[in-house]
């Protein structure tokens, strides 16, 4: 199984980076990590939840994509980018995020 996705991965660098944990773990519940849950569906293509929970409340923010299109694109996109080049690149890259 691929697990977690690339999404799950870069949203966890992204709270990574502003936050004072060790990494990210799969399933477990480790206070000084980032846990990351995974589950696959059959044929959904992808929904993404990141949230921020605390002994009082908990803020959802959730990404869903309805088809694969969309990702289907961003490989179209990304490849014709990497033509002629050389090296590792993430798509961060490609859409020139700094």
């Amino acid at each position: 199984m691929d697990a977690p996705s690339g999404t799950a991965l870069t949203l966890a660098e992204g709270v990574l980076s502003e936050y004072n944990l060790n990494g990210w773990e799969l399933e477990n519940n480790t206070k000084d990590k980032l846990n990351i849950k995974s589950i696959r569906e059959g044929e959904v293509p992808g929904t993404h939840t990141v949230k921020y929970t605390s002994s009082i409340d908990e803020i959802s923010i959730k990404h869903q994509a309805f088809g694969r299109e969309g990702f289907a694109l961003g490989a179209v996109v990304a490849a014709e980018w990497l033509a002629g080049k050389q090296g590792v690149y993430k798509m961060d890259d490609v859409l020139n995020i700094s």
